[in-house]
């Protein structure tokens, strides 16, 4: 049975309302003033966990070259307008081998990590899009960072930045492992990424209400998993999401109609065939074709 858990370690955190900009998207001067912690720190913080679940957590990544390249493809038409946003930002795109789980989540420094139980999951590549523009929103409003500060304090985050405090890099590894994802973010978090989603997806040409869709279908199997959306009960109910995305699409005048249903039928078949022949390894640094800075589409050096 698979585990749905969409989002980003549970952290109970609530701030005050920072002014936005049009369309809902807050300034970058706003965005720097919430996270407490600089764009360098975050890299730093983002690569240290990507190094201890590789290392010490031993994630497996999918070896197949074709659903990497094709994943961040698709997640770089995206990605290039977070990095508009946030262009000093390191952003990697990751696919873990674990169809069991359906789950995307970002880490400080714009490392965003898919499971191939959502590849399994979603119907088209929109649907796709929009779960990864949801996430680069994460990243660029700087949520996960300022609620590592929420939790743990700026003094130990600001250490952890500087590879003094592994002890903490290893608690939010283990923790991405046993719950499948990193943080729950508050309500104004998710509406927020939900708002970064539907834009980023249809600047990218894709149609925007493919993450209602997506939503739609993943309230439907809440009842058959116990795993499934932890912030669909900590945080807005779908109906109540879906109704504030399509108003948000129609306030704004978001257009864009791609699907590329086609094309990601052919990558998940794919994916099911290397789930029958468990051809999967462990991941670790250099493995078959790693992110790439700048939107994960060609090899960082190691």
């Amino acid at each position: 049975m698979r585990r749905l858990v969409f989002g980003t370690l549970m952290i109970p955190f609530a701030l005050s309302a920072c002014a936005t900009v049009e369309s809902g998207v807050r300034s970058t001067e706003t965005l720097a003033a919430r996270a407490l912690v600089t764009s360098e720190q975050e890299n730093s913080l983002g690569l240290q966990v990507k190094n201890d679940l590789e290392q010490n957590q031993h994630v497996k990544y999918l070896v197949d070259p074709a659903v990497q390249l094709y994943v961040r493809g698709v997640s770089d038409k995206v990605i290039a307008f977070g990095k508009k946003d946030r262009p000093e930002v390191t952003w990697q795109v990751n696919v873990i081998d674990d169809p069991a789980t359906v789950n995307a989540f970002a880490t400080p420094g714009g490392y965003l990590y898919v499971y191939s139980g959502l590849l399994l999951t979603a119907s088209n590549e929109a649907e796709l899009a929009g779960v990864m523009a949801h996430e680069t929103g994460h990243v660029v409003a700087r949520h996960s960072a300022r609620q590592l500060v929420a939790q743990h304090g700026l003094e130990a985050v600001s250490a952890m930045a500087l590879g003094n405090n592994p002890g903490l890099v290893g608690q939010i590894a283990s923790g991405i492992v046993s719950k499948g994802t990193m943080l729950v973010h508050s309500r104004a978090d998710e509406t927020e990424a939900d708002e970064y989603g539907a834009r980023y997806a249809s600047l990218a040409g894709y149609d925007p209400h493919a993450l209602v869709t997506f939503f739609t279908k993943l309230e439907a199997q809440q009842g058959s998993s116990p795993k499934l959306l932890s912030y669909l009960s900590d945080h807005p109910a779908t109906p109540d999401r879906i109704t504030h995305i399509n108003a948000f699409i129609a306030q704004n005048h978001l257009g864009g109609s791609e699907l590329g249903a086609s094309r990601f039928m052919a990558i998940r078949q794919r994916i099911n065939g290397a789930a029958a022949s468990s051809s999967s390894t462990p991941a670790h640094s250099g493995t078959t074709s790693p992110p790439a800075r700048g939107g994960g589409s060609a090899p960082p050096p190691n």
